[in-house]
């Protein structure tokens, strides 16, 4: 059942930063039945009698949320059982989680940081004049040819002194020559910035009749002569490199950075995108908060040659704000627990992710009945083993204006934690909660999708969350499935359980979506990882030009990726003695045989590429590494060009 509510807006307005539908669903006022579209002006959800398997849509339109900003980020608390949390503390709990007879519903975000990046015109103003560190970007000289080919021998070369310009070397002047002297005294280290994102210890300079500042050199690798702009991955080290030195210079409240002219627009995104990236500290699960650059309340960009208009600046850098906000949320998914994060706090999320859109995002949670309905067989057979009841997320962007050039389907693997089912996994349990990570980057993408609000390009997000477990219901080797374009699978083994979401999570975004291309992205192999390390993601497609999409996409955005063959001999090891295919291959080729899998479940005259992120959705040292998300995001917005 649905109901259709009226909502006072001092009520919403608690409701968006609280951000659980299902705790405040009680207030809401019953205005009739169910109604055949969804309102624009309204929110539509499901009724509490029956969460689990109706259908929920949620769409706000500009003016009701105008205003409210971040749509959520505290998460709020839930409590929807009289039973004490877990965490066995009569004082305030640090984060949401569940109690013993009740699963979480909702998680929390991480709030975006503090500081303010903003773009000042170098031309009128100079660097330094009230800022607290003062960071000076500089290009190295050229390499000529000589020195390419003898780049081995760099270290034992003489470095000459570095010769500083335009308003850096005013400064320097300024300054007498602090600048050019703290070059000199890091010279082997910094070796005049040819290593992009480089940098120098800060320096202290008390000028007469102001205070002592800080000052740095930042590295901008060698300067290409015949280049316009600089380039994006070296950009994206520049905006990590203020970041960090934001947070390593204690007490700095305002940091001015001066930059070469090459910055241009998409420079600016670029930076703004890494340094709020990079800025990320996951505190939801900590009593003690550690906070980045928790002292830096402003940073200024000064670009030499006032080439940019403030307008196009500010629009860069909040187009790079909106994006991190994307990869952060990435981030939060892949990070939380499993006793956090579940099917359906996964659907809050994807609630909260339209109510922040100011309309331009809807989005529908199919339950199991629906799911039923359309003959969803090998996502609800992965299901049975959850805890939570299954919760098939759709979120559908459309353009403000109407006009679509292009309908797209981008799916994520969503298994929120994966215990290898009976095919029990013997290694590297306490990591599976990343296996939502294709869910997460393209739950991350919907976020910053929403927020930039690309045109031309309708974009359908679709996610079938659901945990691979054991229970007296759990899937079993030998079981045999049937997916909603009918084919029959046989599980030969309950660890190869995410292509079965994905099949019919294909199948919806194909047939009943009816998307033009499609991409799927998923941590679903081990032999990707093998083959590319744990930097890099895999691309599997028969589609040319699609491939060099996402190729020219992944160099664009740093999310590195290569194309890998879809060796159509290998379609042998998928055929079963009893059903259409099996869900797994022989011991060799494993990536492959995923990905000729999955192929069967999309129209062939469609191009479609499946990429397996396995390897760098999370490093060992920081957790989530949000990737995938910049590069979903970006392949979408090209697509309504």
């Amino acid at each position: 059942m649905i109901m259709k509510i009226s909502v006072p807006p001092a009520l919403l307005s608690s409701i968006l930063l609280r951000g659980s539908a299902s705790t405040y669903a009680s207030a809401f006022t019953t205005l009739g039945s169910r109604p055949s579209s969804i309102a624009q002006s309204g929110i539509v959800v499901p009724s509490s009698s029956s969460s689990s398997s109706s259908s929920s849509a949620v769409s706000f339109s500009s003016s009701t949320i105008s205003g409210i900003r971040g749509g959520g980020g505290g998460g709020g608390g839930i409590s929807s059982s009289s039973s004490s949390s877990l965490n066995m503390s009569s004082k305030k709990e640090p984060f949401n989680t569940w109690t013993f007879d009740r699963h979480c519903e909702t998680m929390d975000w991480t709030p975006a940081p503090r500081a303010e990046l903003v773009a000042v015109d170098a031309a009128s103003s100079q660097p330094g004049d009230d800022a607290d560190l003062v960071i000076v970007a500089v290009f190295a000289p050229p390499k000529d040819e000589d020195e390419e080919e003898d780049g081995d021998d760099d270290d034992e070369k003489e470095i000459d002194p570095i010769v500083l310009t335009g308003r850096a070397k005013e400064l320097d002047d300024a300054l007498g020559g602090a600048l050019t002297e703290l070059a000199a005294e890091n010279s082997k280290a910094f070796r005049n910035g040819g290593s992009a994102g480089s940098s120098t210890p800060a320096t202290r300079v008390a000028m007469e009749g102001s205070k002592a500042r800080r000052y740095m050199l930042l590295g901008l690798g060698a300067e290409e002569k015949d280049e316009e702009e600089v380039e994006s991955s070296t950009i994206a080290k520049v905006g990590a490199a203020v970041a960090a030195a934001c947070h390593d210079q204690k007490r700095a409240e305002s940091c001015d950075v001066l930059l070469p002219s090459k910055i241009t627009a998409s420079s600016l995104e670029d930076l703004s995108t890494a340094f709020y990236s990079d800025l990320y500290a996951d505190n939801r699960y900590r009593k003690r908060v550690e906070l980045k650059a928790e002292d830096t309340k402003s940073v200024k960009l000064f670009v030499e040659g006032g080439v940019l208009s403030d307008e196009d600046a500010a629009s860069s850098i909040a187009t790079g704000a909106a994006l991190a906000s994307g990869c952060s949320l990435t981030k939060d998914i892949v990070n939380a627990p499993h006793n956090v994060l579940n099917s359906e706090s996964l659907a809050d999320t994807a609630r909260r992710i339209a109510a922040e859109s100011g309309g331009s995002i809807v989005c529908e949670v199919l339950g199991k009945d629906e799911c039923e309905a359309r003959g969803m067989g090998a996502y609800l057979g992965v299901a049975r083993g959850s805890e939570t009841q299954p919760q098939f997320i759709h979120l559908t962007y459309r353009p403000t204006d109407g006009d679509v050039k292009k309908r797209v389907g981008i799916v994520g693997k969503g298994l929120l934690f994966d215990t290898g089912g009976y095919n029990i996994k013997t290694g590297m349990m306490e990591l599976m909660k990343f296996d939502c990570g294709g869910a997460a980057a393209v739950l991350g993408a919907a976020r910053a999708i929403g927020a930039t609000k690309p045109d031309g390009v309708e974009a359908h997000f679709v996610v079938a969350a659901c945990e691979n477990m054991i229970n007296d219901r759990a899937v079993v080797p030998s079981d045999i499935l049937t997916a909603s374009n009918g084919k029959t699978i046989e599980v030969l083994n309950t660890d190869a359980e995410g292509r079965l979401t994905l099949a019919d999570a294909l199948v919806f975004v194909d047939e009943e979506c009816e998307c033009e291309s499609i991409i799927e992205l998923s941590t679903l192999t081990g032999a990707c990882m093998v083959s590319l390390g744990k930097k890099i993601c895999g691309v599997w497609t028969d589609d040319d030009d699609l491939a060099k999409d996402l190729e020219d996409v992944s160099k664009q955005t740093g999310d590195k990726s290569w194309r890998m063959p879809l060796v159509k001999e290998y379609k042998e090891e998928l055929k079963s003695k009893i059903a259409d295919m099996t869900n797994l291959g022989g011991r060799y080729g494993g990536a492959i045989h995923a990905g000729l899998f999955l192929m069967k479940f999309v129209n062939k005259k469609k191009p479609f590429a499946h990429i397996d992120i396995a390897g760098p959705a999370w490093d060992d040292k920081v957790g989530a590494t949000g990737f995938g998300a910049k590069l979903v995001t970006e392949w979408v917005r090209r697509q309504g060009e």
